[in-house]
């Protein structure tokens, strides 16, 4: 298989250049804003796994397919079991992150369109973030009677606290900009339009470029710095669902009633 050749098919790409040591993964379903189904969850755990164990990549770039989202979350038309106990909530977006399965090679994401809610499962996982001037940042779970838990405990480590606060209270109501996650931090760098892959891949072939060790154990040093805090965070956001979440028919009539306008910021 030659340099650039695609691994893998729907919902999920995977294309690894040999001569640069450089992985894509492709969030692939544009016709769904790339929100992440059962089976692309399961692929994502999947593909995580696989590049643990090629020694030939040393840097991975996370994507999204097409212009209008690098990902929406989790997919509202997935099916997810919950057992009848609030003591027994499952997240079915808790393993589906880089370091969520020991994958200690860097991931930067390419964030083009739409980054909402179940998005910074993702983004929280990745080492940095460059973006289009054209990429947003949401969270719509308030907005339709739930608690942002996860989401908000991985962006409040990314983001000034007032920051990740707005972005959860404020719902869907308002949509922070690239411009604005540059200036907090959030994004590492701003692109030309239609540059962020680009952008990334060329920060990506310069740590591929490194020795495998170093970079694996710096990226190891940074995680290990906040996952100390998350674990205490996580270990109370599945009492915090249960608690605040409305029930699932009551989500879905306010998710259709929506309103499409926002302020952007």
């Amino acid at each position: 298989m030659g340099p650039g050749a695609p691994m893998t098919t729907a919902p999920l790409r995977l294309t690894i250049d040999k001569d640069t040591g450089v992985a894509v993964v492709t969030l692939d379903r544009p016709d769904r804003l790339n929100a992440i189904d059962l089976a692309m969850r399961d692929e994502l755990v999947d593909v995580w796994g696989v590049l643990r164990f090629d020694d030939s990549v040393r840097a991975v770039v996370l994507a999204g397919a097409g212009e209008r989202a690098f990902c929406t979350g989790l997919d509202r038309g997935a099916d997810v079991p919950q057992p009848n106990s609030p003591y027994m909530t499952d997240d079915p977006l808790l393993r589906v992150g880089p370091k969520a399965n020991d994958l200690w090679k860097p991931v930067i994401a390419a964030v083009s369109g739409m980054a909402c809610g179940g998005a910074f499962y993702l983004i929280g996982e990745c080492e940095f973030v460059v973006a289009d001037p054209a990429a947003t940042f949401f969270d719509p779970h308030t907005t339709y009677g739930m608690v942002s838990a996860y989401e908000s405990m991985h962006m409040a480590l990314r983001m000034p606290y007032g920051e990740a606060a707005r972005m959860a209270l404020m719902g869907s109501a308002e949509r922070m900009s690239a411009r604005r996650a540059f200036d907090i931090g959030l994004v590492s760098e701003l692109t030309e339009p239609g540059g962020a892959l680009e952008a990334a891949l060329a920060c990506a072939v310069v740590v591929a470029g490194y020795p495998a060790e170093a970079v694996q154990g710096t990226v190891r040093a940074l995680w290990a710095a906040k996952e100390a805090v998350l674990a205490q965070a996580f270990a109370q956001a599945p009492h915090l669902i249960s608690l605040g979440n409305l029930p699932a028919e009551r989500q879905t009539e306010l998710f259709a009633g929506r309103r499409g306008r926002f302020r952007l910021r």
